[in-house]
């Protein structure tokens, strides 16, 4: 189990060290995150500690969020000062993020012939009926 937890730590290191030393504006534990994706997908062979530590830490995820309602409580004074601006951002982001997603979603599955093909009626056969 150590050594799953150790791979797992390692690669958001790794990618803490990327983030860092290229200034880049993404989370260092989502380039960890990527960087293990792509060594699962290149069949790199990972013990299977990985997928054990990974299970249980998804178990008890909802602890994670214990630190972000800390700080939530911490702050009760500018929520409530800023409350409204903030749900206004909230709904908006949410809003613009479903409708990327759907326009990602139709055009992946229209280049992979999934989207289903709605073709106009022919006007030709319309005209003989006439």
């Amino acid at each position: 189990m150590l050594q799953g937890f150790a791979i797992l730590l390692g690669c958001q290191l790794a990618g803490e060290a990327f983030v860092r030393a290229f200034a880049l504006p993404v989370p260092g534990p989502v380039v960890g995150m990527v960087l293990l994706a792509v060594l699962m997908l290149a069949r790199t062979p990972l013990p299977a500690e990985v997928g054990d530590v990974s299970g249980g830490l998804l178990k008890h995820l909802s602890l994670l969020f214990v630190p972000a309602g800390v700080g939530i409580v911490q702050h009760l004074g500018r929520l409530g000062d800023e409350g409204l601006r903030i749900l206004l951002v909230l709904v908006l982001s949410t809003v613009v993020t479903l409708a990327v997603t759907a326009v990602v979603f139709a055009a992946v599955a229209r280049l992979m012939g999934l989207a289903p093909v709605h073709h106009e009626p022919a006007t030709e056969a319309v005209e003989e009926e006439q």
